[in-house]
């Protein structure tokens, strides 16, 4: 009986759009991963890093017009190469689906940077201004009437947080808070009545891409209670979609549900004062 034997050039070759999908796939991410590392660790500006992450979404979008094209040829010739189709979709799709969002969040949402509780008379960037002075940052003046009246609409809820505890006690809430999500604190004023109100400026970070977006936050008296204004801009781009919004709403719910932990703690009582000792009776 005949043996049968199988070689390596009886199988049907692979598809070399499929292998070309697939590697500008596992490109794309490394390129995404290289341009996300030279933005949070500041190696270049922030422009031809961002064109370096572009460039990488570019080649996951060619990526799956090539696989489109390699699935075609599949079905034609019956050449190899599914398996790397789909790897390459996978990826892709991996690559493309936050920054999909983010599309989607460009859209919805108005095109404003600066969201502050008090548009009449937002917290001012005293010492974050220095930096804010580089070519293509956004200016340390605040937006204007008519971002104040786009962040109206776009979000309501967002007013200044009012408190029934002294103001030295929300200064210190509030700083605690901004300390605990680990923003880069610039400057902190505690407030010294009647002068000085409390001021912290601190700058955080976005989650993925770590840009820069400056915090100014404003503790002023109101009576017996305090009232906490928040500011936060970007400092870079024309939009932010989103990110400040939800970092001053976030932030306002922080304060107010320290504020009522506040609330509920005993008062010290002051340690009394130690009693005289008896006086001496000198006889005579």
């Amino acid at each position: 009986m005949a043996r049968r034997f199988s070689a390596p050039y009886q199988e049907e070759p692979f598809s070399g759009l499929a292998t070309w999908s697939r590697n500008l796939a596992i490109f794309s991410v490394v390129a995404v991963l290289v341009s996300i590392i030279i933005v949070r660790f500041g190696f270049l500006e922030v422009k031809p890093a961002l064109a370096t992450f572009f460039g990488a979404l570019g080649c996951a979008a060619l990526s799956i017009l090539i696989g489109l094209g390699a699935f075609a040829a599949i079905w034609q010739n019956g050449t190899r190469g599914m398996g790397r189709i789909l790897l390459a979709f996978l990826i892709d799709a991996a690559v493309l689906a936050y920054p999909g969002y983010l599309a989607y969040q460009y859209r919805k949402l108005p095109r404003i940077y600066d969201i502050t509780t008090d548009p009449i008379d937002p917290p001012r960037f005293e010492a974050l201004a220095r930096l804010r002075t580089g070519e293509g940052t956004n200016p340390a003046v605040y937006a204007g009437l008519y971002s104040a009246e786009q962040q109206r609409r776009a979000y309501p809820d967002i007013e200044t947080v009012e408190l029934e505890i002294p103001v030295d006690r929300a200064y210190e809430a509030t700083l605690r808070l901004v300390h605990r999500r680990k923003w880069l604190v610039i400057d902190e004023r505690a407030p010294q009545l009647p002068r000085r109100i409390g001021r912290i400026e601190a700058v955080a970070r976005t989650p993925i891409m770590g840009l820069r977006e400056d915090v100014s936050i404003r503790v002023t008296p109101d009576g017996d209670d305090s009232r906490v204004d928040i500011r936060s801009a970007s400092r870079y781009f024309d939009t932010d979609l989103g990110s400040n919004a939800a970092r001053v709403k976030k932030l306002i719910e922080d304060i107010n549900a320290a504020a009522e932990n506040d609330k509920d703690k005993p008062a010290k009582k002051a340690p009394a004062a130690p009693k005289a000792p008896p006086a001496k009776t000198v006889k005579k």
